[in-house]
């Protein structure tokens, strides 16, 4: 799960710019823009190892210490690289899913075990499984009355194979969608069965090469300041894209504006979920900061965007101060926020605070997975000995349904998907590589058990949970039909490019690889972005010469199907590969790709104009 190195100095393109818009009049364009290209384009360079082309992207070095909007260190995929790598890839292993060979990538002796029946898989009594327990004190509910039927329930919970599970859980009545919101994680549907492949939704164009359908300027940001421009969506009418202090709907196809929401301060964070009628949250800061100042990020709002209003603003508070959160997410009418001073929630609808930290908490709700289910990372004990709950709980009142206790000494764990619930974590630091994965969870949440626990070394793969105290804000990952689907790092090849990685299956029921397996090809690094049904929709960053390119996985034969292929001229491919997937945002959905930027900043180069780009198919 390394990072690509940082490119070599680029000079941007003289004169023109990204390829030609296609369609009637676009959003007035930057100078050096998409235009047709004045003269021609430079002779390519021949091929590079690293990440399938020597243009690699430019991931954001952190903003200024006192850069102007942002909220302070954020850890997270948007970042620098943590740590290059130590020298060219390895070379790619023969017959990876040979029957006498472990499949790709396997250490021989994982935790210094004999090799198990499949890839990273533990026996259930190994030391480091932590076993399932009732959950702990500290209640979220403001309701006393509520309190009361949380410890009746606990005194009725029944064990079941050293998990626990509440009776009453509650109906599933969940109305939030995962399948058009910003990011790349692809949240678990718990659809299309035990890796059956069911029929998604993205048809299949006549001719998937594609065009520049418009792009958006990146906002004028002072000299040296950074503002944090997280947050996109995709609606059945508009692209929805955060600003500075301001989120705004584009039309689909032709870019133009079709609202904005203001907002008093620059966005910190937004949710990744939005319900089925296109709401959606995010925390802001209160007020335009002056230049050397944090106004915190406080403000908390839903945004409806099909009206393209702001239905309400709210704020939490931990004895007398405003909190300062650091993750929000929505599932069913609920959304939640967490931070290191505990966890909120409110009404969707209303705004009506549902939860929030109570003096009294000796353990405190770091932050939320939502989606299908809503799901606490809950933390308990001082750093160096701290426990980690991890809880299913109901939206509404915030009763905990079932819970699964992570060893001692993990601090951080991210949730990759809440139904199936899997978790991510670097258990004793053994990533080593800044991605905050060595190890992923697969629990029942319906019971607390551990199903099983899969080892995801570092090395060998490229998800990333960088931003793994955000709690939801993972890349790179996939989870539907009941399995894991990861990209591996990147390997050499024999073909002209040099290097290329491949997306493969776990199952979450053994922990054992499937078999299936999805090659990039030759020079191309492919990253799943989300389920569609029980396919799988996956990114391939381009080489040195070709455009990007959006496929579909079959989720039971893994037949590759091509979406969408972009254009290979020179600009265009800058700006594109600028906005790699690994710190920026990419949607795709009905044969148009979406990228934008999550960081605005005043810059000379030509690939940081734009806050957005989108591409659409011809046919």
């Amino acid at each position: 799960m390394t990072q690509p190195p940082p490119p070599p100095p680029q000079q941007p393109p003289q004169g023109g710019g990204f390829g030609a818009p296609q369609d009637p009049p676009q959003p007035p364009q930057q100078p050096g823009g998409f235009g047709a290209p004045q003269t021609p384009p430079a002779q390519p360079q021949p091929p590079q190892p690293g990440y399938g082309y020597p243009q690699a992207p430019q991931p954001p070095q952190g903003p200024p210490p006192s850069g102007y909007g942002y909220p302070g260190p954020q850890p997270g995929p948007y970042g620098a690289p943590a740590t290059p790598p130590p020298g060219p890839p390895t070379a790619a292993q023969p017959n990876p899913y040979g029957a006498q060979t472990p499949p790709y990538g396997q250490p021989p002796n994982p935790y210094g075990q004999p090799p198990g029946p499949g890839y990273g898989y533990q026996q259930p009594t190994m030391p480091m499984h932590p076993q399932p327990a009732p959950p702990s004190g500290g209640g979220r509910k403001i309701n006393a009355q509520l309190v009361i039927i949380v410890a009746a329930v606990v005194a009725i919970a029944l064990i079941v194979g050293g998990g626990v599970w509440y009776a009453n859980s509650g109906k599933d009545d969940d109305k939030t969608t995962t399948a058009s919101t910003g990011g790349t994680t692809g949240g678990g549907d718990g659809k299309g069965g035990s890796g059956g492949s069911s029929k998604g939704t993205e048809k299949v164009p006549a001719n998937p090469a594609s065009k520049v359908l418009f792009q958006v300027p990146m906002p004028k940001v002072a000299k040296d300041d950074t503002v944090v421009v997280e947050g996109s969506w995709l609606t059945d009418k508009v692209y929805a894209k955060s600003g500075v202090a301001e989120i705004s709907g584009y039309d689909l196809a032709k870019g133009t504006k079709a609202w904005t929401v203001k907002l008093p301060g620059p966005v910190c964070h937004a949710s990744r979920q939005m319900t089925e009628d296109f709401k959606t949250a995010v925390v802001f800061q209160p007020r335009m900061p002056a230049k050397d100042s944090f106004e915190g990020c406080t403000q908390v709002a839903v945004i409806d965007l099909a009206a393209g209003t702001k239905v309400w603003q709210k704020t939490a508070k931990s004895g007398d101060r405003d909190i300062n959160f650091d993750n929000i997410t929505i599932s069913a009418s609920t959304v939640a926020v967490g931070s290191t001073s505990g966890g909120a929630a409110f009404d969707l609808t209303t705004g009506k605070a549902l939860w929030a930290p109570k003096p009294t908490d000796t353990c405190y709700d770091a932050g939320y997975g939502g989606g299908a289910k809503l799901v606490a990372v809950r933390k308990c004990g001082q750093y160096g000995a701290r426990q980690l709950h991890i809880q299913t709980i109901d939206p509404k009142s915030g009763k905990v349904i079932s819970e699964y206790k992570m060893a001692q000494g993990i601090e951080y764990a991210s949730v990759v998907s809440t139904e199936p619930l899997v978790v991510a974590a670097d258990v004793g630091d053994a990533a080593g590589d800044g991605s905050g994965i060595s190890d992923f969870f697969s629990i029942d949440n319906k019971t607390g058990k551990l199903r099983t626990r899969i080892s995801a070394p570092g090395d060998e793969y490229a998800a990333s949970c960088e931003g793994i105290s955000r709690i939801e804000d993972c890349t790179g990952i996939a989870v539907g039909n009941d399995r894991l689907y990861l990209p591996t790092e990147e390997h050499d090849t024999t073909g002209d490019y040099g290097s290329t990685n491949e997306i493969v299956v776990f199952d979450l029921a053994t922990g054992k690889l499937t078999g299936q397996r999805g090659d990039a090809g030759d020079g191309y690094n492919v990253m799943p972005l989300r389920m569609d049904g029980g396919n799988v929709i996956a990114y391939k960053a381009p080489p040195w010469d070709k455009g990007g390119q959006v496929v579909s996985f079959d989720g039971g034969s893994f037949k590759e199907t091509k979406l969408l292929e972009n254009p290979s001229d020179e600009t265009v491919r800058d700006v594109e590969t600028g906005m790699s997937p690994k710190y920026a945002e990419l949607l795709y959905a009905q044969g148009r790709l979406y990228l934008s930027e999550v960081f605005a900043s005043a810059s000379s180069t030509s690939r940081d104009k734009y806050l957005a780009v989108a591409f659409g198919a011809t046919g």
